[in-house]
């Protein structure tokens, strides 16, 4: 189990590695010859203008890189070019924010229900940039509402329901909005066999000879949109029922005419309703052709005096809220809803959001990203609520070059001779020329006497096999990992090669430039391992190593072979502090000991302060680093002390004034308690002994009485008695 955990955690890693080297190296994988390139290779990649900048053997595609590699290779920030995008925003009206019951009228071109309106994205390649749009339904907004209704025979009994309905919608809708228009049209079927029937008399009246029944048409506008309700009761009034032969229904016919004629219909830029009643299904793309119609519907208006002219299908659909007109190439867009009680959504649901009351404000944040600089410079992108002709417009301005490339010098002596371009930092070749300043032309590439510059001295190796010679100057090769550079005249040096210490290059104390350690400050070595920093080897007590050793490479060096430890303060051969100068504190405290009589010549080293008791003694942190002791005397008493050293090499001693001495025990519990243990001991063997006698009784008692039980004998006679009188038979005797 561990070591599929351990494969697992190793696996894991190193992908991830490999995606955090591509990330990070995505700038310099991109080759990039000019600072234009280099921004498209990502968001994070600058390209440094300073003409100094690249090291001898070093690539123009080198001033590309990640912008604090760029740092870290010397390129000050004033000289990295890294252009960022931004957004514009050109016009934003508030939504308008008003009730059914105000005062003021808005025409509907004064009613804002979108912000913003106009915006400018500056976008560089992989960049996202992202905006939010505000939609809001607004408060007594006009609507234009049109029924189109079935007038098939099927629907006779619901075409009486309707010729009322014009005053009763016209009064609900009022509670709505104060601006509302209704209008009226009506469809059948298509006009050709086999879905009428076309004999004259049934082209004049399709249904029985019972009922007046209209002919039957496709689709007819009885009433374009107005604001009159008894005009709608009229006109409806007045329509009759038709026929057809199959079930199906041509309404798509008239769905299509009553969305692209606008005109006669009416229809403003405003909400916009369709009611669409029938009891029917409808026709299937295709089913025209059994009537001879083989092309598809043309989406175009064909009402002539209100009545439509062509009997073709076609089919619209669209449940989205948000939509976009088409994106430029490279070009993508995610969206992310607001909507209300908290409901959030992404992706596809990111467009949308549903249950969207009048008056309900909701947000959407729109991120707009360019992956390429596309052929034009400038594009323009629209995105509406479905079903809404108010739009924001998004002009799209994208970032293919560097500030800097608009300031370049044609024909600059830089460029040898005028070869090019000198423009951020760099010579950008005409065609036809190659070399960091264009100083060959293609055809002086691969001679072999440019080789001759390539080579060190009294060295065969073109480029030291680390580059190849374009124009007698070495150009070195890239290595896999894009960190590690060959640079140098002839590409001799490298950023990798470098001694190194606990795995690391220059122990990751210093930098590697030509196969040699420059080390950090206090860091010294070869491989930037010998640390200069004492810290390490100050002692508790302040000193370097305790004043036995030297500190090198941050670690005490002991002179003195019997100490050792991180600073020289363990002696393994030598007495304890404590043991050290216990004779000499018992004779400067208590007068005794071995050195009572030499104490004044022999411990006069330290001060000493007498305290009353041990928790007056000094605590760790209170006073110099000291030890405490704990030490007996002459006499067998504890007498405990401290022993501490300053900064200035003196000594403090601090001991209780009175010795513990352990006091003689007392004599009468001793005796009491062994006399009561040999009699309590007594008495439990006589009561173990008592106790198994009684169970041996018992025992017996037991077995007694049932042998009594066993018994068997005749009640008559003694079982232990035995008769005096022997009776012997002679066998011969025939009792005669």
């Amino acid at each position: 189990m561990n070591l599929q955990l351990i494969f697992w955690i190793g696996l894991i890693s190193s992908v991830c590695y490999v995606f955090g080297q591509a990330d990070e190296n995505r700038c310099l994988k991109a080759n990039a010859k000019s600072c234009g390139e280099c921004i498209q290779a990502g968001p994070n990649c600058g390209w440094c203008t300073n003409s100094t900048f690249l090291q001898e053997g070093m690539p123009t595609s080198a001033r590309c890189d990640d912008l604090e590699a760029l740092k870290k290779k010397g390129c000050h920030p004033d000289d990295i070019e890294n252009p960022r995008g931004s957004k514009d925003i050109k016009k934003n009206k508030n939504v308008t924010n008003r009730s059914k019951g105000t005062a003021e009228k808005l025409q509907p071109e004064d009613i804002t229900q979108i912000q913003p309106q106009q915006l400018v994205l500056q976008l560089r390649s992989g960049e996202p940039q992202t905006f939010t749009l505000k939609f809001k339904r607004a408060e007594d907004y006009p609507i234009d509402l049109y029924y189109l209704m079935d007038l098939s025979y099927s629907m006779k009994d619901d075409l009486e329901n309707v010729k009322s309905l014009g005053t009763d919608l016209m009064n609900e809708m009022r509670r709505i909005t104060s601006d509302f228009r209704i209008g009226f049209g009506s469809f059948v079927e298509k006009t050709v066999m086999p879905y009428i029937s076309t004999t004259p008399a049934k082209l004049r009246n399709p249904c029985t000879s019972e009922q007046n029944c209209t002919s039957p048409f496709s689709y007819k506008n009885v009433l374009s949109l107005t604001d009159k309700g008894e005009v709608f009761n009229e006109l409806v009034g007045k329509q009759r029922i038709s026929g057809n032969l199959d079930s199906p229904e041509g309404g798509f016919d008239a769905i299509m005419q009553v969305a692209v004629c606008g005109s006669l219909i009416g229809w403003r830029n405003v909400t916009r309703l369709l009611v669409f009643s029938t009891d029917a299904g409808f026709h299937f793309a295709g089913d025209g052709k059994l009537g001879g119609i083989v092309l598809p519907n043309d989406g175009q208006c064909h009402l002539e005096n209100d009545v439509y002219t062509m009997s073709h299908y076609y089919s619209l659909s669209s449940e989205v809220i948000l939509e976009n007109s088409k994106l430029p190439e490279g070009v993508t867009i995610n969206y992310k809803s607001y909507c209300k009680n908290g409901v959030n959504g992404t992706g596809e649901n990111g467009r949308k959001c549903s249950n969207i009351s009048i008056g309900d404000e909701v947000q959407f944040e729109i991120s707009v990203t360019s992956n390429k600089c596309p052929n034009k410079n400038s594009e323009t992108i629209k995105i509406k609520p479905l079903g809404f002709t108010e739009e924001v417009e998004i002009i799209l301005q994208f970032i293919c070059e560097c500030e800097c490339q608009s300031e370049g010098i044609p024909s600059s002596p830089k460029c040898h001779d005028g070869n090019g371009t000198f423009e951020c930092g760099a010579c950008r070749c005409n065609e036809g020329r190659v070399g960091r300043h264009c100083e060959c032309s293609t055809d002086e590439v691969n001679s072999e006497d440019m080789d001759a510059y390539c080579r060190k001295e009294n060295s065969s190796e073109i480029c030291s096999n680390n580059g190849e010679c374009v124009c007698g100057q070495c150009v070195c090769r890239k290595r896999d990992n894009t960190n590690e550079i060959y640079s140098g005249k002839f590409c001799e040096c490298d950023n990798f090669n470098c001694d190194r210490s606990n795995g690391l290059i220059c122990g990751g104390n210093g930098v590697c430039k030509c196969r040699v350690c420059e080390c950090n400050p206090n860091y010294t070595g070869s491989a930037c391992d010998c640390s200069l920093d004492t810290t390490s080897c100050t002692a508790v007590n302040g000193q370097i190593c305790n004043g036995r050793g030297v500190c090198e490479c941050g670690a005490c060096k002991c002179t003195d072979p019997k100490f050792q430890g991180p600073t020289c303060e363990m002696c393994q051969t030598c007495l304890g502090v404590c043991a050290e100068h216990k004779e000499c504190v018992q004779c400067r405290a208590f007068n005794k000991g071995e050195k009572k009589d030499t104490c004044a010549q022999e411990c006069s080293h330290f001060n000493i302060t007498k305290v009353e008791n041990r928790d007056r003694l000094p605590q760790p942190g209170q006073v110099d680093p000291l030890s405490h002791c704990k030490e007996k005397d002459v006499d067998d008493c504890w007498f405990y002390f401290t022993y501490s050293v300053n900064g200035n090499n003196e000594a403090t001693v601090h001991v209780v004034e009175t010795p513990e001495c352990p006091t003689g025990p007392d004599i009468i519990p001793i005796v009491a308690g062994v006399v009561a243990g040999i009699v309590l001991i007594g008495l439990a063997l006589l009561l173990i002994w008592k106790l198994l006698m009684i169970i041996h009784d018992r025992r017996e008692f037991a077995k007694f009485e049932k042998e009594k039980m066993n018994a068997k004998w005749d009640t008559g006679e003694n079982p232990i008695y035995k008769s005096a009188v022997t009776t012997v038979v002679n066998p011969k005797y025939e009792g005669k």
